[in-house]
Formats: C-alpha cells, sequence, structure tokens
C-alpha cells in the first residue's frame, strides 16, 4: 500500500541517484532544494496569522514552544537559542523542546519520538499555559511526542500551531489554531526528512520568530537594534549600529551603550534625544519598543 505521506515516497526524479558522480550528485540535490522556497512561500497566510498569534503572546508575557523529535527537534532548539543573542530576548521567550531531551540533540535517542508520556510531562514541567504558544513540528505529519505534546498544551489553554511537509492529520488540521503545511515532496533520499523537509522547516522557523520580534520592535529598519552587548562580535556590532544611526563616533557609541547598560536600542535614543536612561527607557516602552515611533524613518541604507 502506498503511504498517504509525501515525506515517504520514493521520488522519481532521485531514483537512479546512486549511478551519479559528485559533480552530478550536486547539481540534481540543488534542484530539489531549490524547490523549497517556492513551496514555503505558498503558505504565507497560515505562517502570517502563526506570527500574529505568537506576537500576541508576547505582547501579553507569554511565550513560544517549538516541539519536535529528530530533526524537526533540532531545528527548533536552534532557532529558540538564537533569539537572545539577535533580538536581546530573555532565553525563557523562545524554548525548544526535543523528544529525547538534550541528548537527542546529539545523537539518536531511540524511542524517544513514541513515549507520549515524556511529551505530556514536559508541557506540564514548563507550565505552558493559556498566555502561550506551541509550535509542534512533524514533517511527517504523525510523530506520536509532537500530537501528545500539542495536546496537553491544548488542555492547558495554549495556543497551538501544526508545522508539517505532508497533509496534516485530520484531528490536528480540526484542534490546532493553525495548521502550516509545507508539501515539499518525496526527499532525494527516501523518508530523510533532514533533507528537503529539513529546509522547509528552518525556513518557516525563520519566519515566525524573525516576523514576531520585528513587529515587537525589535529592529528599525533592519538593523538589529535590540540585541545586547555580550561579546566583542555584539560589541562591535552595536557600535556600528549606533554610529550609523545617532551618527556619532565610535568612542561616542560605546560610551552611550556603556551607559544604557550594554542596550543598543536604548542607547540610540538616548544618543538622538539628549535624555538619559531611564527617561529613554519610558520613551521605548511608550511606543511599544518601536524606534521609529520616536526617531522617525531610519538613516538611508548606504549603497557602497
Amino acid at each position: 500500500m502506498r503511504d498517504p505521506r509525501l515525506t515517504e515516497r520514493r521520488n522519481p526524479r532521485t531514483a537512479a541517484i546512486d549511478t551519479l558522480d559528485s559533480l552530478q550528485l550536486v547539481d540534481l540535490v540543488s534542484a530539489e532544494d531549490a524547490t523549497v522556497p517556492a513551496a514555503v512561500a505558498a503558505a504565507r497566510e497560515p505562517i502570517a496569522r502563526s506570527i500574529d498569534l505568537i506576537e500576541a503572546a508576547f505582547r501579553a508575557g507569554g511565550r513560544l514552544f517549538y516541539v519536535g523529535a529528530g530533526t524537526s527537534g533540532r531545528l527548533g532548539v536552534l532557532d529558540a537559542s538564537e533569539c537572545p543573542p539577535t533580538f536581546g530576548s530573555p532565553p525563557e521567550m523562545v524554548q525548544g523542546i526535543i523528544a529525547g531531551g538534550p541528548a537527542a540533540l546529539v545523537t539518536s535517542v531511540e524511542g524517544a519520538e513514541d513515549d507520549l508520556d515524556a511529551a505530556v510531562a514536559v508541557i506540564d514541567e514548563r507550565r505552558v499555559g493559556n498566555g502561550d504558544v506551541v509550535v509542534g513540528i512533524a514533517a511527517s505529519g504523525t510523530t506520536p511526542f509532537v500530537r501528545a505534546a500539542i495536546g496537553r498544551a491544548q488542555a492547558l489553554g495554549a495556543r497551538t500551531v501544526f508545522l508539517s511537509c505532508t497533509e496534516p492529520p485530520r484531528d490536528m488540521a480540526e484542534r490546532c489554531d493553525e495548521c502550516i503545511t509545507v508539501p515539499v515532496g518525496p526527499e532525494v533520499v527516501t523518508g530523510s526528512t533532514r533533507l528537503k523537509s529539513g529546509t522547509a522547516t528552518k525556513l518557516v522557523l525563520n519566519l515566525l520568530t524573525t516576523g514576531a520580534m520585528i513587529r515587537l520592535g525589535k529592529t528599525y529598519g533592519n538593523l538589529m537594534v535590540d540585541l545586547q552587548v555580550r561579546n566583542q562580535k555584539l560589541a562591535d556590532r552595536g557600535e556600528r549600529i549606533v554610529m550609523e544611526v545617532a551618527g556619532v563616533a565610535r568612542d561616542r557609541a560605546r560610551a552611550a551603550l556603556e551607559a544604557a547598560g550594554g542596550s543598543v536600542r536604548t542607547a540610540i535614543v538616548m544618543v538622538r534625544t539628549g535624555k538619559d536612561r531611564a527617561a529613554a527607557e519610558s520613551l521605548i516602552a511608550d511606543a511599544r519598543g518601536r524606534l521609529r515611533a520616536i526617531l522617525g524613518d531610519p538613516p538611508p541604507v548606504d549603497p557602497s
């Protein structure tokens, strides 16, 4: 019987892949990968609605949880871990949950994706509630751990989103607030969802967190203004952003960042308005984090 899941079907375009030389392999796999962005773009409406759900949760003090097994879980943890350095968000704001726990990030934990009790337990441990959003990631649409986690989250009042690369089960489509379906088709290697499905998942997760964070005012134009200066690379980036937006030399930018406690956004407002840290933070709060509401348009992009 033919498996109804797209992710488990054989790809006729790659049936002879084991006869190819290295260059031909690169060309064929790249051609398959090139179809992924269009599949993601076709899901633009549920992705946008999911961004709105996540933004609303963040503004109310809620959190975003990604839940997945294997590649899906690793991608969720990856996206969550990159939010604090990029957007200055607290680590608890976006969290990744992977079946099998931290050990599953670096090795396969056999049977973890089938452990329903563990899925329920981890949702309870994280104290998921009615102010949170849980995004279940299951490329094949059937991962038991993800389905159980979503069910428990819904029982606790959380909003839920189901992300898959094949048509979702009817109960998921009916129960979840949003279903994001990105049908990238059969994989280059049958069933290996770390390939096109993994790429599609990463693109969608990028959109969810980046979109919600931008809506929160974490950027000024396309500048990363809410990062926190915690290492040399970020210190240099923060100084350059303050220099560009405020039109000051590096030493002035560095001093402003120190006075702002390492907050690029606060430093910019302090320099541009001449206000102290407390007054600048008050302005930012009143503007719901959006610098454009305080300072107008950002400086134009230097084409050089």
